[in-house]
């Protein structure tokens, strides 16, 4: 099963839009501590509005921790430094799809350790997309390649 993970994230609305996604498609939310949140959040439930009871959510402490949980899942990173374009990256069913914090992304040291995806943006200006939307094109994109 495809499976998402935040590194860092910052804002509340998107991980709770991420989260309502998740729900959507039955998939696996990972979250990354530290949060620039609490996980009661009024503005993270809100955001998710009703649909919290339906989302597997696991908090890990660490990159560590979430590395171990993936064991046996292929990382693929989500950057505007990444070195493939979204929808041009072959995936699999055991594919995590990896995003960072909205101020400043991944840590360069997992770029360079695992496949890397960017999403195309025509204007020069424009450096990257919202979290949530990022994060559900890239699982709709997963979910079509596999036939799901």
């Amino acid at each position: 099963m495809i499976q998402i993970a935040l590194i860092y994230p910052e804002i509340p609305p998107n991980t709770g839009n991420i989260a309502r996604t998740c729900a959507a498609t039955n998939t696996h939310l990972h979250l990354v501590e530290p949060l620039g949140f609490e996980i009661n959040d009024r503005q993270l439930k809100r955001a998710g509005i009703d649909y919290w009871e339906y989302v597997d959510v696991t908090v890990h402490p660490n990159i560590e921790s979430l590395q171990k949980a993936s064991q046996g899942g292929r990382w693929i990173c989500f950057s505007a430094r990444g070195s493939c374009s979204f929808h041009e990256f072959q995936y699999q069913d055991n594919d995590w799809l990896i995003f960072g914090s909205e101020s400043k992304g991944l840590p360069e040291q997992l770029i360079a350790s695992y496949p890397s995806v960017y999403i195309p943006m025509e204007h020069p200006k424009v450096r990257s997309l919202n979290l949530s939307v990022s994060a559900a094109l890239g699982l709709f994109e997963a979910r079509r390649q596999l036939g799901l």
